[in-house]
C-alpha cells in the first residue's frame, strides 16, 4: 500500500480524521462515478463512514430499507428479463457497491480479530 500525504482545509481535517480507517473505501466510492439512483445509496454509505464507525458497527451496517427494496425490485425485473438499459446500469452499480461493502466488512472483521 502506498502512503500519501495531502493538504486539506482546516475545516475538513476533523471530518477526515474521524474516518481515517475507512478513507480508502470512501475515496474509492467517490471515484467510481455512480450515475444512477445508486448514488443516493453511495451517499448513505459515505455518510455512515464519515461518522468514524467502530469495526463492530461496520460489520453490522446495512443500507437503508429504501435501497434494499430498490435492489429487490431490480433483481425481480432482471429475473423476468424486463430490465431497461438504465436499470441494468443501476444493477451493475449496486453490484459494484455491494462488492466494496463486502471488502469493507472484511477489513472490519480483520480489525476485530486482531483485537481478540
Amino acid at each position: 500500500m502506498v502512503e500519501m500525504t495531502m493538504r486539506v482545509p482546516d475545516i475538513l481535517a476533523p471530518k477526515l480524521q474521524r474516518m481515517t480507517a475507512w478513507l480508502p473505501t470512501v475515496l474509492e466510492l467517490s471515484l467510481t462515478g455512480f450515475k444512477t439512483p445508486t448514488a443516493q445509496t453511495v451517499a448513505e454509505v459515505i455518510g455512515f463512514l464519515s461518522e468514524g464507525p467502530a469495526p463492530e458497527q461496520v460489520v453490522e451496517y446495512s443500507v437503508s430499507a429504501r435501497a434494499q427494496e430498490r435492489l429487490r425490485r431490480l433483481l425481480a425485473l432482471n429475473q423476468a428479463g424486463l430490465l431497461s438499459i438504465e436499470e441494468q446500469s443501476e444493477l451493475e452499480e449496486i453490484e459494484e457497491l455491494d462488492h466494496l461493502l463486502v471488502l469493507l466488512k472484511a477489513q472490519a472483521r480483520e480489525q476485530l480479530s486482531r483485537k481478540n
